[in-house]
């Protein structure tokens, strides 16, 4: 995957956010405080791009994706999605007490698939990811590495145009951070629109662009 490939054009964006601001009440009063997280930030993605959102701890990143994705509401600022998402949040949003293949049963229904699509999206990811073994095996006795495979794979299940990942491969071995990287390369190159944000980034030539986000502001690098 190399960001020297021809970038997509700039008026073909499934993703646009303008002008975003969000602020948090802090502490008590007569103690409390305005903590501006985001002051007008912006950022676009682009059909069959992969862009890298990167920041300290506290600088936001979460914040915006979850503002992005729908989840909160911005205090300030406009959001322009064109096009189905997929979700992968930081923190895993599973049930302990179900199977893997009982959690692609549910969020099946849950995006509207028929049997035969989520079952074969199910036995790719699956294959791509590398947990055929524990598809029996309950989200509460699964290892850390793979309940993020687990929830990788949910976000991806309906095929998504544009997929929003929040810090995806923290947990994963060698093997499958290769994996997920040739998964990301292989949805590139079928126009789909992939967002990582991570609060550090090594392989910046997997990217075609990196925005910084910084002072509550999102800077391309």
């Amino acid at each position: 995957m190399s960001a020297s490939s021809s970038g997509p054009l700039l008026s073909d964006h499934v993703l646009s956010a303008s002008q975003v601001s969000k602020a948090y009440r802090q502490g008590v009063w007569p103690f409390r405080r305005r903590n501006q997280v985001l002051d007008g930030a912006a950022v676009t993605l682009h059909r069959g791009e992969v862009l890298g959102l990167v920041g300290e701890n506290g600088s936001g990143k979460s914040t915006l994706m979850q503002i992005l994705v729908g989840l909160l509401t911005p205090d300030a600022g406009e959001v322009d999605l064109r096009g189905s998402l997929g979700y992968c949040p930081q923190r895993p949003v599973v049930f302990d007490r179900l199977t893997c293949d009982e959690h692609f049963e549910l969020f099946g229904v849950a995006y509207g698939l028929t049997r035969e699509e989520r079952r074969r999206s199910q036995a790719e990811l699956y294959e791509e990811l590398d947990f055929a073994r524990y598809a029996g095996m309950r989200a509460d006795r699964l290892s850390g590495g793979t309940l993020a495979k687990l929830n990788l794979a949910l976000a991806m299940l309906p095929d998504p145009d544009i997929l929003m990942l929040d810090e995806p491969y923290a947990g994963f071995d060698w093997d499958t951070y290769v994996r997920f990287w040739d998964l990301m390369g292989r949805r590139r190159a079928s126009g789909r629109a992939v967002l990582v944000i991570s609060h550090f980034i090594a392989d910046e030539e997997r990217f075609d662009r990196i925005v910084q986000l910084t002072a509550g502001k999102a800077v391309e690098k």
